[in-house]
């Protein structure tokens, strides 16, 4: 072959290149080639995550082992603090985060979230002794929550609506329940399912506002990076789920770390 022939081969070769674009990532096939999936969460948020006994335990993990025997890949499992988890997956230190997110319109527009994995409306624990009854009662008063969450924004705009509450964050929700026992605190604002968890497990120290809940209904979901790249993976995990909450395992999951199941929307909902 003549140089000649050689260039135009070559320039023949690159015209096709270009004229099939760019490769597309997929991150579903990055995850099944490796045969793993690498996660993010913060073990210490029960009843979702939790290590008891030096083993992690709780209701993310046995949602997610049950979609990773779909995908046919074994999960990872990393202790994050909560502040580090989206920061690193944004980098790809790992696949996905599966702390519990509270969906909000803000986190839509800059993730790609699945559905959702359980009801996150923000509620107040009190004292078991205290004499607030209902979630007005907080107004002048100091009420922990954990930082970077949407509850503490919830909580935030909620006490600002009242004319004032002292809002004091915290790295974790155990870190807030330990002062509320301490009568640091007057209350604490959490999702519904850690809220619940801790009165059940500690009834003679706490107890929940009648209502409990305030503000607008609100949903947990698993969170990885925005794109095209993670569509695949997303769609793939929200089959999973689909199929569990089809065949009853979501519902035993639920009821065996929540005490009771909660019909879920099958789609990501739009905030």
């Amino acid at each position: 072959m003549t140089l000649t022939k050689s260039l135009k081969a070559a320039l023949l070769g690159l015209t096709a290149l270009s004229l099939a674009g760019p490769a597309v990532a997929d991150q579903l096939a990055d995850v099944k080639a490796a045969g793993k999936i690498v996660t993010a969460t913060d073990m210490h948020y029960a009843p979702f995550d939790m290590i008891i006994d030096g083993v992690y335990q709780g209701m993310t993990k046995d949602l997610f082992d049950g979609v990773t025997a779909e995908l046919g890949v074994e999960p990872v499992y990393q202790d994050i603090p909560w502040t580090a988890e989206l920061p690193g997956l944004e980098v790809g230190k790992f696949d996905i985060v599966i702390a519990p997110v509270t969906i909000t319109s803000e986190r839509l527009e800059r993730y790609t979230f699945t559905i959702p994995i359980a009801d996150a409306t923000v509620s107040l624990i009190k004292p078991v002794n205290s004499d607030l009854v209902k979630p007005e009662d907080i107004k002048g008063k100091t009420v922990g929550v954990q930082q970077g969450t949407a509850q503490f924004k919830q909580l935030s705009a909620f006490g600002d609506s009242l004319g004032g509450v002292n809002v004091k964050e915290y790295g974790t929700n155990d870190e807030a329940f330990a002062d509320l026992a301490a009568g640091r605190l007057d209350a604490v604002a959490a999702s519904m399912p850690n809220a619940t968890t801790l009165v059940k497990a500690r009834p003679e120290h706490f107890a929940l506002f009648e209502p409990a809940q305030f503000g607008d209904p609100t949903y947990f979901a698993w969170v990885l990076r925005p794109g095209d790249d993670s569509a695949s993976l997303g769609d793939a995990i929200n089959e999973a789920l689909l199929k569990m909450t089809d065949d009853g395992r979501v519902k035993e999951i639920q009821e065996k770390w929540l005490g009771a199941y909660t019909e879920l929307p099958r789609e990501v909902p739009k905030n």
